[in-house]
C-alpha cells in the first residue's frame, strides 16, 4: 500500500519557564492511502502535538514528516484539520461557514461552489444552508465543520478529538456519519481520541502512545468479523472486547 503520511524519527521538545519539556521521543509511523488510523494515549502524552506536526502547524525538534511523498514545511491544502469544537461563526450562515476556507484561499470558483452544494445535498444539510449555527443541533454543526474541511479537497483528514464535545448518543451518531463520509470520499484519516472504544470502532489500526515523552507502545491492526463494518456494528463484533481490554491494559499507568 502506498503511504499518504510518513513520520520519520520525530522528536518534540517544548521550552517553558521551568525548562525543556520532552513531548515526543522517536516517533516513526506510516499511514497508507485510504487508511483510517486512531491514536490513543494517556492524557497529555503528545497526541495532539503529533497531529499538529503532521498538519504542518508545528515544526518538530528533530525528524521530519512526508505527506504524499513531500516533506512537510508548513500547512498544505492536501491536509484538512478538524478540531474538537466546530468553530463555526455564529454570524455566518451554514453555507457561509462551509465556504470560508475557499474564500480565504481566494478559490471560491463556480466549480468549487458547485462542489460545496453537492456536499451539502449529499450529507443532509442543503435545506439548512441558509440557517445559522445556533439553529442546528451539535451533530449537524459537526457535519457542517466536516463539509468545510472537505470543501478544500484535502487528501488527508486529521481529526483531533472531533466528537468529544458532543453528548454520548449524538457522538455515536456523528461518528457513524463522519466515518461513512470519509470512506465514501476515500480519504486518508488520522483520529486522535481518548476514547478507546471510539478508536477501535473507526480505525483500521490503533496506535497506542506511552506517557510523555511519548513513544509508540504498540500498533494494533483491527480485524473484526462484521459483514458491513460501521462504528456501531464494530462494537457488536466478538473481537471488539478483546481489543478494548488489551489497549486498556497498555494505557494503564501501573502496567
Amino acid at each position: 500500500m502506498e503511504n499518504a503520511v510518513e513520520v520519520h524519527s520525530v522528536k518534540m521538545k517544548y521550552h517553558s519557564l521551568n525548562g525543556e519539556i520532552d513531548a515526543l521521543e522517536e516517533i516513526d509511523l506510516s499511514v497508507g492511502r485510504g487508511e483510517f488510523i486512531s491514536i490513543v494515549g494517556p492524557s497529555g502524552c503528545g497526541k495532539s502535538t503529533l497531529l499538529s506536526i503532521i498538519a504542518g502547524l508545528l515544526a518538530p525538534t528533530a525528524g521530519y514528516v512526508l505527506v504524499n511523498g513531500k516533506k512537510v514545511t508548513g500547512t498544505s491544502s492536501e491536509v484538512g484539520y478538524m478540531l474538537q469544537k466546530d468553530h463555526l461563526f455564529d454570524w455566518r450562515t451554514i453555507y457561509g461557514n462551509v465556504v470560508l476556507g475557499l474564500e480565504i484561499r481566494g478559490d471560491l470558483t463556480p466549480e468549487n461552489a458547485g462542489y460545496v452544494q453537492e456536499l451539502l445535498k449529499m450529507y443532509g444539510l442543503y435545506e439548512f444552508k441558509d440557517k445559522y449555527p445556533n439553529q442546528l443541533s451539535g451533530g449537524m454543526r459537526q457535519r457542517a465543520a466536516l463539509i468545510r474541511t472537505l470543501a478544500i479537497k484535502p487528501d488527508i483528514l486529521l481529526l483531533d478529538e472531533a466528537f468529544s464535545a458532543l453528548d454520548y448518543q449524538t457522538r455515536l451518531a456523528v461518528a457513524e456519519d463522519i466515518y461513512s463520509i470519509i470512506k465514501k470520499e476515500n480519504k486518508t484519516a488520522v483520529l486522535v481520541t481518548h476514547d478507546i472504544a471510539e478508536g477501535i470502532s473507526m480505525a483500521d489500526r490503533v496506535v497506542v502512545l506511552s506517557r510523555r515523552p511519548a513513544v509508540i507502545k504498540n500498533i494494533h491492526e483491527i480485524k473484526l468479523t462484521c459483514s458491513n463494518r460501521t462504528p456501531l456494528s464494530s462494537r457488536e463484533a466478538p473481537e471488539f472486547r478483546q481489543y478494548f481490554n488489551r489497549i486498556w491494559k497498555e494505557l494503564d499507568v501501573h502496567v
